[in-house]
């Protein structure tokens, strides 16, 4: 089955960086569109930053010039290099794999901005 596994998130301070990574098994990697979403409490899981086969990325407003994301298709990983973190930044992040045939997201992992 298809597995999606998350690290990189912690706790940083305001102006910090941090870098997360998500590797998937159990899919077909080729023209895949990953993707990271966010959900901070008592809000809606909101994407982030997306990246398709072709590269092409978009990224929500809030994130623009501050985030990147890269994916790497020969180890069928996704990374998202967030720089000059605000606290509004602080959620859980989930990677999303997106397949015609399917979309499943990884079990999450918690960045915690401190001001």
């Amino acid at each position: 089955q298809v597995q999606l596994v998350e690290s990189g998130g912690g706790l940083v301070q305001a102006g910090g960086s941090l870098r997360l990574s998500c590797s998937v098994s159990g899919a077909i990697w080729s023209g895949s569109t990953m993707g990271w979403y966010r959900q901070a409490p008592g809000k809606q899981r909101e994407l982030v930053a997306m990246i398709t086969s072709g590269s092409r990325t978009n990224y929500a407003d809030s994130v623009k010039g501050r985030f990147t994301i890269s994916r790497d298709n020969a180890n069928h990983s996704v990374n998202l290099q967030m720089s000059s973190l605000k606290p509004e930044d602080t959620a859980v992040y989930y990677c999303n794999f997106a397949q015609t045939y399917g979309n499943w997201f990884g079990q999450g992992t918690q960045v915690t901005v401190s001001s």
